[in-house]
């Protein structure tokens, strides 16, 4: 917890009812109190920080102008929404966030009435916000709804679908636009950089402030003037600001104005809440404002794990290499030795290892925003002209682009690379980021390869294979450290739909893909020490199936458990019960083990899958209960 003698403001401040007793002049020493508690608790905990950094201000100043949770705010990602989480009745809870058991680091309805719409992708609040506004209407209420968007969020083409709608339907709400010129990297926006030309025009400032501030001196006569300026403003407003677009769109622009100033922002939001119809406050901040090491890096510091507070640095991880670190290796030698392939990311240059792409091959590099359906069809339109994209996207976020891997890659036939990363259970992000569909998901679509590394020289090598494929391929990899194995140089071609069996055995088989591999070799340990003899096999394709393999399997064993970090229905395993089926094999029983049909918490990967059942014990234990085995306390200590 956080020493409440450094906060003492924040300290008196239990939910938004308690800043609204607070004078106005106050809320800046409350801002200073959250900027130190949320840099206090993030340096512990690890987290996502420098959005947060910035919405203090906004925040503070949301709920003290407007009567939440009577009205209704909704944040678009959480990764923006701390400040908002500490002064909503979860301050003394906060340094539980995104552990396990713990308070969610994204917005949760399930958590506080305050979180009016759950997000951990971007987006969705336009939307949101317009179908609550529309659902008051119906009911005849009279609440005021405010939508916050940013961080990156513009990028997405929802959002502009949103505000068409919004014009339409003339609907009394705000849109806050949070324009920090961030999402995680920086911002793939041309409408941006429009934004920041227009803000740095000395003509329009000067007009601006020299208009306000003298009108400001003249008491009543200033406030009629200030009338007149509004409108000579919006004039000029129209040509040479954002509001040309947004007023095109349907709604009355109101900014771009300074989201550090506390004091201003409350009054701009009390006067802007009376307006009719869909309104944009367009609102600059700074992504890490108050923190140095923040606002000088704020790509790195946008998600961090425990950190120094002085300088900003979190202890260095030794051990094996990431998973995202070799493909982004493997990858930029593939470039280098092919003048085909490219690299392509959705606003995720540093999550997906696409930035050493950027930095030694940047004519091959394309960051196309946090726009996963573009991406997509981009990417299927290079490859119509014999490039061969590579299309990395975390398994959360290429949902979104469902149909068009299906329209514009799949039915096409055309060859794109769609590397997955963060496949299975990510940890501490929860249910809105764990990869936990994609094999099902990717599954049933026809012409689709699938494969899944259980190692970094795997990876390695199904990237290779599959750029020298044609069609659709999917490669997907988990977060995290790979298993330690020195890697090779070069890369091998593997034979597709083949898998490798790693350890013999005569009892049960146990048939993993993918990061459940190791774990399900461990299994095969601890059941050797009770005399279970079980068979490790690595399928590594989940389309198409080493068929060959399965029916070998079943021709010696009446005993096959399939493991995999995916849900249940419609993965991997279902894959084999499907082919098995096929068969009509009476004497043999199966299991299909992976992710339940429920959605998973956030916490540790290694706690997740423990809690699961997916670690080596859980497997072990699985295998057990298939055959009617025991598993002994001796084995159990062993784990």
């Amino acid at each position: 917890m956080t020493d409440s003698s450094h906060t003492p403001l924040l300290d008196t401040i239990d939910d938004p009812s308690d800043i609204r007793k607070l004078d106005v002049a106050e809320l800046r020493q409350l801002c200073a109190d959250i900027r130190t508690f949320l840099i206090d608790s993030v340096a512990r905990t690890g987290g996502h920080l420098g959005a947060g950094l910035g919405t203090v201000e906004l925040a503070v100043a949301l709920h003290y102008a407007f009567q939440t949770p009577e009205d209704k705010i909704i944040w678009d990602v959480g990764h923006q929404a701390y400040p908002h989480k500490i002064i909503t009745g979860r301050k003394d809870r906060f340094h539980t966030i995104r552990q396990y058991g713990g308070i969610s680091g994204f917005l949760k309805r399930k958590e506080s009435p305050y979180d009016v719409f759950g997000a951990g992708h971007a987006t969705t609040s336009i939307s949101a916000a317009l179908g609550v506004a529309a659902a008051r209407d119906f009911s005849g209420e009279d609440y005021r709804v405010v939508s916050v968007i940013g961080d990156g969020a513009m990028t997405g083409g929802m959002a502009y679908e949103a505000m068409n709608n919004c014009g339409l339907l003339k609907k009394n709400m705000i849109v806050v636009l949070n324009d920090n010129n961030m999402s995680i990297a920086p911002n793939v926006w041309a409408i941006s950089n429009y934004f920041n030309e227009i803000i740095a025009s000395p003509t329009y400032n000067r007009f601006r402030a020299n208009i306000w501030d003298l009108a400001g001196k003249l008491d009543h006569l200033g406030d009629r003037l200030r009338r007149v300026a509004a409108r000579l403003e919006g004039g000029i407003k129209s040509v040479l600001t954002p509001g040309m677009l947004f007023e095109a769109l349907g709604f009355r622009y109101f900014g771009p104005i300074s989201g550090h100033n506390v004091v201003t922002l409350t009054k701009i939001f009390e006067e802007v809440q009376e307006w009719s119809g869909p309104v944009l406050v367009h609102v600059i901040t700074q992504k890490g404002k108050g923190y140095e090491p923040a606002e000088k890096d704020g790509m790195n510091l946008h998600g961090v794990s425990p950190f120094d507070k002085i300088t900003g640095k979190s202890p260095k991880s030794g051990g094996a290499q990431s998973y995202t670190g070799v493909f982004a290796d493997a990858l930029v030698e593939i470039v280098k030795s092919n003048e085909k392939v490219v690299g392509i990311t959705a606003a995720m240059s540093t999550g997906t290892g696409l930035d050493k792409l950027q930095r030694e091959v940047p004519e091959k590099y394309f960051d196309v925003g946090i726009a996963e359906q573009h991406a997509v069809t981009f990417a299927a339109g290079m490859a119509t002209e014999g490039y061969i994209p590579v299309a990395a996207i975390y398994s959360t976020f290429l949902q979104r682009a469902f149909d068009q891997v299906i329209h514009d890659v799949a039915i096409q036939d055309l060859h794109v690379v769609f590397a997955i990363d963060r496949g299975g259970l990510v940890g501490a992000d929860g249910p809105t980021h764990h990869g936990a569909y994609d094999l099902s998901y990717l599954r049933m679509i026809p012409g689709m390869v699938i494969m899944a590394p259980a190692d970094e020289q795997e990876l390695r090598d199904m990237l290779y294979t599959a750029v020298e494929l044609k069609g659709p391929v999917a490669l997907r990899y988990p977060r995290g450290s790979g298993v330690g194995l020195e890697l090779r140089g070069g890369f091998e071609m593997l034979p597709v739909g083949k898998g490798v069996t790693l350890r013999k055995g005569s009892d049960v088989a146990i048939l993993a893909v993918g990061s459940m591999v190791a774990n399900a070799g461990k299994a095969a340990e601890l059941l050797a020490n009770g005399g279970v003899n079980a068979e490790v096999i690595n399928m590594r394709f989940i389309k198409p199936l080493d068929t060959a393999l399965l029916d070998e399997v079943a021709s010696r064993f009446k005993h096959v458990i399939t493991v995999e970090d995916n849900a249940v229905l419609g993965g991997f395993g279902s894959a084999v019960a499907e082919y098995y089926a096929q068969k009509h094999l009476p004497d043999l029983r199966m299991k299909i083990h992976g992710l339940p049909d429920d959605y998973i918490e956030h916490g540790s990967q290694s706690e997740l899958y423990r809690s699961l059942g997916l670690d080596a014990l859980g497997i072990a234990r699985t295998a057990g209960e298939l055959m009617g085995v025991t598993i002994s306390a001796t084995i159990e200590n062993l784990a």
